[in-house]
């Protein structure tokens, strides 16, 4: 794959987008992957260099929270933990997965979470009791929801926030707090072991690091200040483009000859 002026400024403003919306609803991966596949990207290269970017934004956003005060580190310690060993085990288990199998998995993937975001119920601005305790919620979620990002990853911030939200009874703003300090720690848990199989592309992910980085330090300051209510609808519409074309890459031939 040869690395031109024009994919590296298409990949910079894809992250700087993904960045922005991560930061606020989550998903910004179901524009970042699929859009380093579309440049030729293996599949496995393609989630390596997705960790490494989307690395960057996720900690600028965590550390917008954190120096704000709206998210207590200590109060996470086990969730972060978990969340850090069920991410390292799926980056693991990921690797031993035909290359093949992945490319026509990633699409179906990409469907079921958009399917997901459009039928999920609208999360609501208030607290209450949580339905899970402490150490359940960093368990069943921290480690599920990291697993499933170390092994594929669009998607995990809506997913943690809504589980925030659901089960933990937070508001919106505080579940996105703390989304996206798991979404930091399962990120650095799966970068770490996909950088020991020398996997990531280091001249796109850092290119696209800088944008994300950019990008979810806006996303950040608007989730305080102006909430997320037109996000999900974008979401939603990239990611369904983006696996209608990655399927049409795959099965073209066969589907012209199924119209045919």
């Amino acid at each position: 794959m040869e690395l031109t002026l024009e994919i590296l400024t298409i990949l910079f403003v894809v992250a700087t987008a993904a960045g922005f919306i991560d930061a606020m609803a989550g998903g910004g991966g179901l524009l970042t992957l699929p859009a380093l596949l579309a440049v030729g990207v293996p599949p496995t290269q393609a989630l390596a260099t997705n960790k490494l970017q989307s690395s960057f934004g996720s900690f600028s956003a965590s550390w917008y929270f954190v120096r704000n005060g709206i998210v207590n580190i200590k109060e996470m310690r086990l969730a972060i933990a978990c969340t850090f060993i069920g991410s390292a085990i799926g980056a693991e288990a990921v690797q031993f997965i035909d290359a093949g199998i992945l490319t026509s998995l990633i699409p179906v993937l990409l469907v079921a979470i958009s399917l997901y975001f459009l039928l999920m119920p609208k999360a609501k601005e208030h607290s209450g009791n949580a339905k899970l305790s402490e150490a359940m919620f960093a368990l069943s979620v921290g480690g599920g929801v990291g697993f499933y990002d170390g092994f594929f990853g669009p998607g995990t911030g809506s997913i943690f926030t809504v589980c925030f939200v659901a089960l933990g009874h937070f508001s919106l703003v505080d579940a996105t707090a703390r989304t996206k300090v798991l979404n930091f720690t399962s990120n650095i848990a799966a970068l770490l072991f996909f950088i020991f199989a020398g996997l990531p592309i280091w001249e796109l992910g850092l290119v696209m690091a800088v944008g994300g980085f950019i990008g979810a330090r806006v996303g950040a300051k608007v989730v305080i200040s102006k909430g997320q209510k037109w996000i999900r609808p974008l979401v939603i519409i990239m990611s369904m483009l983006m696996a209608a074309k990655l399927l049409w890459q795959e099965h073209s031939e066969w589907l012209l000859s199924f119209i045919v």
